[in-house]
């Protein structure tokens, strides 16, 4: 067996990530809910809404939703600067921008790398923790996407 087939069944055996970074720690999402990257743009406030969502934007005629990931995670709030990135994502055929403080790079990570989230913060936060990875840039905490709004959450969000 060649190095370039031992290469691809490594591959084979790894998923694509999309890391960015929040208060110092390193994130990641499953690149395949990933639809683009955005350079934070005018947000239109929507008024009753959930101190989470910071409005919504127009992406190229449709109206998408954009919920800010430190408040949904429960850490300090910060002015999105140049570095900062709304992601935005599809998850159950429904598209909503996530505002981050920085999009870092795609990754591969092996399932068997992940280790269970550590029983750490508040329930609310764990709950949409999937795991954590060790790669060259440190810990890197995997999100699980279909977790971070319950239910009821995103069906609001599809009435915005």
């Amino acid at each position: 067996m060649s190095a370039q087939d031992v290469e691809s069944l490594a591959k084979a055996d790894t998923a694509p990530y999309v890391t960015f970074s929040l208060a110092d720690e390193t994130y990641a999402i499953d690149v395949l809910q990933v639809q683009e990257v955005l350079k934070v743009s005018d947000i239109a406030p929507v008024p009753g809404v959930p101190d989470y969502i910071l409005g919504i934007i127009n992406l190229r005629g449709n109206v998408v939703t954009v919920i800010d990931a430190r408040r949904r995670m429960g850490l300090d709030e910060r002015e999105p600067d140049d570095a900062s990135r709304i992601v935005i994502i599809d998850v159950d055929d429904q598209n909503v921008g996530i505002l981050v403080d920085s999009v870092s790079e795609v990754v591969r990570i092996s399932p068997d790398s992940v280790e269970p989230a550590p029983e750490v913060g508040n329930d609310e936060s764990a709950r949409f923790i999937q795991g954590v990875t060790s790669t060259d840039a440190g810990l890197t905490i995997l999100v699980d996407l279909n977790k971070l709004l319950s239910d009821e959450e995103w069906a609001q969000l599809r009435e915005l």
